[in-house]
């Protein structure tokens, strides 16, 4: 029983109490001040007289169970439920109602639902999901609530919409979990039977007794799906307004049926619509027995009772009572020199390529193929003559006007143009010494530098001006392509005109009836032509040689003692000009004067020419100063920190590895060059000078000028300072004889 509400019978409430906060239960909206929050407690959040405030946990109270929030602790958990939902049937005589069952499930981390019907084939409904996955809210009047949990048990009638779904059975871990809740589960119901699905289902199994016959053709299809047989066929068509046609018959194997296709030439007054026959099966008794549409049928029925149409009842024809049978080709029936009806006009069939012939060898055994002749032997084809050179223009220039009704000018190999135009450095341009053969003693002294145009064959013969000689010197020949002697002018075809391979030299050559002997060359025409071996095989070592032990190989014994006899001190060494007339005399003159430059070019002893220290240096700091390498103190001290002996060497091999770890921007063999050039004591480097060198912050070296080898266009014919002095003859004859000092 209360006290009374005297002074010194009530208690303070607000003892203990910490919150004496307000809610704010005014605000604006859209600039309106209105009441924001029914629902908004009292001071210190305690209810106002009279309201329900909603709780803030769900099933469980505040404490019990994981403090990890829902979407993490019910992650990927869902409750599943079998249910089923009555839908009404309008204007059905089978059917009034139907029976749609379904599955609810229940997503645990947010409480949203999902409504889907499992698809049934050839139902005519349109299934799958009935109610998208949301959090669905409860029935009117308490449609400001949402389902939970709490809300479902087996054999229990919920409303999703005002729609009333019966919930049947569930799965396993649904039981489990809401075992876990405490809520006692009803024991499972079932689905009412529809009648309209038991009715569908009888007639099912009544299905020998349907009107249906199997006819299996997708074994023929898969096995031979892409196969065509093609056979050449032709139709005499001969007729006072007709002609001979060429035509392509195609059969397909994965169906049995017959394309043909008409060969059309060209000016043949004909449309061009090569389709004879479009694709299907071509009957054999066409066209004297042409069946009315319906006439024939895959299958026979029979009328059991009832009405034509609707609600009369049919059976299967088994014994085919009254079947029309109409014979179409097959494969077998095609073979060459047969003769096929096509709608009345006859085919026959002349020859087949080679999968068809391979077709009726493996399936029939067939191996005469020999095909029918039924064109007219075509007469050879007349040549085409071109009429001889005329004298206007160039050879070219004639030809392209036979070559069309409107002349165009001939066109220049543009692709040898810019392989072999000069591009930087490469010139691209074979320069030879040249001296007149003629027995005019004026003439004999007169030097001529002859140069060819990779680019596009041409040649330029230019005379260097040499004081007192009493020749004016210039341009001896205007640059243009060269014709060979010994060709007639006028003639239909193309004259032959000067190839770099016929350029070496030793070459004795006819420019435009001046006779030319090249003499001499510059080291780039050596260097091209022995890059280029293929092409030029007076500098192909590997065909000399074998020419030279060819030649050589019964007299090697007195090869010997020439090259002995010339060679007193046994040096092994010999001048080229003594080697050189040794071996026009050994071989009687069948070398030519490119060959013996190029057998002494490639055993020639050539010094190496020492590289500067202070050099090598200045090019190491230009490349360490491009690439902003300035990691010169810590390079050092690892240095000194694998010098354990502390001694200021180290190896050569460390000193590279270490080189390498620093990654310092110099190629290889450079960096190896430059540490040979530091490296005393066999291998031991001396790692102090060779960082001192490097720095080009504390010890720079003024960048030198390097000299590339350049195209020099003044040359007019002296000797490179890469000239042959000396020839290794020990090389030679070891290459040629395996003969040993």
């Amino acid at each position: 029983m209360a006290l009374p509400f005297l002074p010194g019978n009530s208690f303070n409430r607000n003892l203990g109490k910490e919150k004496f906060h307000k809610s704010q239960h005014f605000g604006y909206s859209n600039d309106i001040s209105m009441l924001l929050g029914t629902e908004k407690t009292g001071i210190g959040g305690e209810p106002l007289p009279g309201q329900n405030l909603k709780p803030k946990f769900s099933v469980f109270p505040k404490g019990v169970g994981s403090d990890a929030p829902s979407w993490v602790a019910f992650d990927k958990q869902v409750l599943s439920f079998d249910a089923y939902f009555e839908e009404e049937v309008h204007q059905r005589r089978e059917e009034t109602y139907r029976m749609r069952q379904c599955k609810i499930y229940f997503y645990l981390e947010d409480d949203t639902i999902q409504v889907v019907e499992p698809e049934v084939k050839n139902s005519g409904i349109p299934q799958g999901t009935i109610i998208r996955r949301h959090r669905i809210p409860l029935p009117a009047p308490n449609d400001d609530q949402f389902f939970t949990v709490d809300h479902f048990n087996l054999s229990k009638d919920i409303v999703f919409y005002s729609k009333i779904y019966r919930i049947v059975n569930c799965d396993e871990f649904t039981r489990n979990f809401l075992r876990k809740l405490g809520v006692r589960i009803n024991p499972s119901d079932t689905v009412p039977p529809d009648a309209y699905l038991s009715t569908r289902k009888k007639m099912e199994e009544m299905q020998p007794l349907r009107p249906y016959e199997r006819i299996d053709t997708l074994k023929q299809f898969l096995e031979h799906n892409r196969n065509v047989l093609r056979f050449y066929c032709f139709w005499d068509d001969t007729t006072p307004f007709g002609d001979s046609r060429e035509l392509f018959l195609y059969y397909y194997l994965a169906d049995d049926t017959v394309e043909i296709l008409e060969v059309i030439p060209a000016n043949s007054g004909r449309d061009t619509t090569p389709v004879f026959l479009h694709r299907g099966k071509l009957p054999k008794s066409s066209p004297q027995n042409v069946l009315q549409p319906g006439q024939t049928t895959a299958r026979t029925v029979l009328n059991v009772f009832g009405p034509m149409g609707h609600g009369g009842r049919y059976i299967l024809d088994n014994l085919k009572t009254g079947a029309v049978y109409e014979e179409f080709y097959k494969d077998c029936d095609l073979t060459i020199g047969a003769a096929i009806n096509v709608w009345g006009r006859k085919v026959i069939l002349c020859n087949c390529d080679e999968f068809t012939k391979n077709y009726y060898k493996t399936k029939y055994g067939i191996e005469n193929f020999t095909p029918v002749q039924y064109k007219a032997l075509q007469p050879p084809k007349a040549k085409k003559e071109i009429p001889p050179y005329n004298g206007f223009g160039s050879e070219e220039d004639t030809l392209c006007s036979c070559m069309a009704l409107l002349p165009k000018p001939p066109q220049r190999d543009f692709k040898k143009f810019m392989e072999k135009d000069r591009n930087g450095l490469e010139s691209n341009v074979l320069r030879f010494v040249a001296k007149l053969d003629t027995d005019n003693p004026i003439d004999k002294e007169r030097k001529f530098i002859v140069s060819f145009f990779l680019s596009d064959d041409t040649i330029c013969v230019f005379e260097p001006q040499e004081r007192n000689s009493g020749m004016i010197g210039g341009k001896f020949l205007e640059r243009s392509r060269v014709k060979k002697p010994g060709q007639q002018l006028f003639k239909s075809e193309l004259s032959e005109y000067f190839r770099p391979e016929d350029l070496f030299v030793g070459a004795r050559v006819n420019f435009n009836g001046f006779l030319f002997i090249l003499v001499d060359a510059d080291e780039y025409v050596f260097n091209y032509m022995e890059r280029n071996a293929n092409e030029f095989p007076m500098s192909d070592i590997s065909v000399i040689t074998s020419k030279l032990r060819r030649i050589g190989e019964t007299k090697s014994r007195e090869i010997k003692q020439h090259f002995e006899a010339n060679d007193p001190a046994g040096t092994s060494h010999m001048p080229y000009e003594i080697f050189r007339n040794l071996l026009v005399d050994i071989y009687e003159k069948q070398l030519t004067e490119h060959e013996i430059m190029t057998i002494g070019r490639y055993f020639s002893v050539r010094e190496k020419p020492e590289t500067d220290l202070g050099f090598l240096t200045a090019i190491a700091q230009e490349q360490l100063k491009k690439n902003s390498f300035e990691n010169f103190s810590k390079l050092s001290d690892v240095f000194v920190y694998n010098d354990k002996d502390r001694n200021g060497w180290l190896s050569l091999q460390k000193t590279i590895t270490i080189c390498k770890a620093f990654r310092i921007p110099l190629a290889d063999d450079f960096l190896r060059v430059l540490l040979e050039k530091h490296t005393e004591n066999g291998d031991q480097v001396n790692y102090m000078s060779l960082v001192a060198g490097l720095n080009w912050r504390e010890n720079p070296i003024p960048a030198q000028k390097t000299t590339p080898i350049k195209y020099d266009p003044d040359w007019s014919g002296q000797a490179t300072a890469n000239a042959v002095n000396n020839v290794n003859v020990l090389l030679l004859l070891d290459d040629l004889f395996g003969i040993q000092k």
